[in-house]
């Protein structure tokens, strides 16, 4: 097959960090025909009644040094509501405390989650910031597609205090990992995940995933530097693939027992293969990321969440944890060392 066969076709769904991916997998054509399918430029209508049910909702933004942003959201269901396939209100005031605030102006580009904690159900898009005010925003849908329930763990919301009443405490910045923060990101079964692509036509896409997987499943390094195992998914790619052409990231970790939020945006790095991969129970692959800043708001959200009973996705059943992975991995060197034999 010639070289030029490989390249994007001018109407693929995906870009070109996406098709990289997809393309080491040798999946190309079968997720070619599944986005056309899949990845619309409109809300079909579950969607728009599913996001207007939601008292939360996740956002990825940009700010002016290009550094990316994850973040949740939080007001009384029916915040959002959807007018048309097209348009999405977002009746949310500015917060000056959110770092990702700074990225959601008038013409700025955005990504969305919507997800259900207690039922699995999840819903994506991204688009472009209609502003006229400080108190909401509209998003033009450029993307929109629905996500499988794999990996979320089920949890049952209430609020703590009124959706736009302000948090107890002031954000507190720093630029590296302190201890409250590896805590929370070492018990963490769950995090978000905010990456974006520029085009080549200058339109920047904006993307924000869920993440999940066993409690401690996110390696901190002494160096500070996550390492996440990418379990099976749609193969979509969206996140890995930005980070294949754009290595911002920004992550968010929540405690869920105390609405505290931890946003952390740094640089990623994919791994297709290492022996590190071939040790985790279930990794496809693994990413990693070093972050540049951190800001811990206590307080933070004004939703709290209990874990149900036997809510754990029974997706983890075939992936291990970091514990195992390096047993596996010291097991794999001894074999591989000299050892003293006496024949007899």
């Amino acid at each position: 097959m010639p070289d030029n066969a490989q390249q994007k076709r001018p109407d693929s769904p995906w870009h070109e960090g996406e098709l990289a991916i997809q393309r080491s997998l040798g999946v190309v054509e079968r997720m070619d025909a599944t986005g056309r399918n899949f990845v619309r430029s409109f809300m079909p209508e579950q969607h728009q009644r599913f996001f207007s049910m939601l008292p939360f909702a996740v956002f990825g933004a940009v700010d002016a040094k290009g550094d990316v942003w994850a973040t949740m959201r939080a007001a009384a269901p029916g915040f959002m509501q959807a007018p048309d396939a097209l348009n999405l209100d977002v009746r949310l005031p500015r917060e000056p405390d959110d770092p990702a605030d700074a990225g959601m102006d008038d013409a700025h580009s955005i990504g969305m989650l919507g997800i259900q904690l207690e039922t699995r159900r999840r819903n994506r898009l991204n688009g472009a910031i209609l502003r006229e005010g400080d108190d909401g925003f509209t998003i033009r849908v450029r993307q929109s597609f629905g996500n499988c329930p794999q990996y979320i763990q089920l949890r049952q919301f209430s609020f703590s205090r009124a959706p736009h009443d302000p948090a107890s405490h002031r954000p507190v910045r720093y630029t590296a990992l302190d201890e409250r923060a590896r805590a929370i990101i070492a018990n963490a079964d769950t995090f978000f995940v905010a990456s974006y692509f520029d085009r080549d036509t200058g339109e920047r896409q904006v993307d924000v995933s869920h993440r999940g997987g066993k409690a401690g499943f996110v390696e901190i390094g002494d160096d500070d530097v996550l390492t996440i195992p990418d379990f099976s998914g749609n193969l979509f790619f969206n996140t890995l693939g930005n980070f294949m052409v754009n290595p911002r990231a920004g992550l968010l970790f929540i405690d869920f027992a105390t609405g505290d939020m931890l946003q952390l945006t740094g640089s990623a790095e994919v791994i297709l293969s290492s022996p590190e991969v071939a040790a985790f129970q279930g990794a496809e692959r693994l990413w990693r990321f070093r972050p540049e800043q951190v800001v811990y708001r206590q307080d933070g959200l004004p939703l709290r969440w209990a874990f149900e009973d036997g809510g754990w996705s029974p997706n983890l059943l075939t992936t291990g944890d970091w514990e195992q992975a390096k047993a596996r991995l010291q097991a794999a060197t001894l074999a591989e060392k000299w050892r003293p034999f006496r024949v007899a």
